[in-house]
């Protein structure tokens, strides 16, 4: 390709992206939905908050599913000044116990409430709340309910798997991850510092 046809190609892209750019003339937050069978929703998610607090943002995190282990995002967001709330009762599938995963989540859902109640806050982070929605464990109503009467500018970002239609169609943003390779299917084990 030639100089001249690059730069006629490139000049034709820059016309669009200039375009579409003034044409996005409102401001307030918005919901992000992560979500899809393959890896790096949470990831996403707290790329998502450093990028904030580099810019100056307050954030908090509530972390459903989650257990007491090291947390690499936590350790280092905290230092922040990032809020994390952590239901810390781990995945369902090893605590097999319904009504105490309920109750740990009803508990850490009071914090989210209040997050997602406050101006102040930036950016609210409802990692794996797909599930407790899934397993009925928190009402589908009462999360829409708070997500839609949040402060105008906080920004709201919902991961995990199997994410709801309601939240999918009430989101802005919505990126499904896909798994193509993993290598826990080849029997290399989880490290910490790169998946957890």
């Amino acid at each position: 390709m030639s100089e001249q046809r690059h730069q006629q190609r490139q000049q034709r892209l820059k016309e669009q992206v200039d375009a579409r750019i003034a044409a996005a003339s409102e401001t307030r937050g918005i919901l992000i939905v992560f979500t899809g069978n393959g890896k790096g929703k949470t990831t996403a998610a707290f790329g998502t908050a450093l990028r904030a607090c580099g810019h100056g943002k307050k954030v908090a995190a509530i972390q459903f599913i989650k257990g007491e282990w090291p947390n690499g995002e936590r350790n280092l967001l905290e230092q922040h000044g990032v809020e994390f709330q952590v239901m810390a009762t781990g995945f369902t599938w090893e605590t097999q116990n319904r009504a105490t995963d309920t109750t740990a989540c009803q508990q850490v859902w009071q914090h989210a409430r209040r997050m997602l109640a406050d101006p102040q806050l930036d950016l609210v982070i409802l990692d794996e709340i797909t599930y407790m929605v899934s397993m009925d464990y928190l009402d589908l109503d009462e999360l829409v309910t708070a997500l839609i009467e949040r402060p105008l500018e906080q920004t709201v970002i919902i991961t995990g798997r199997g994410c709801h239609r309601t939240l999918l169609e009430m989101a802005d943003t919505v990126t499904e991850m896909r798994p193509v390779k993993h290598a826990f299917d080849a029997g290399i084990q989880a490290q910490q510092g790169i998946d957890w």
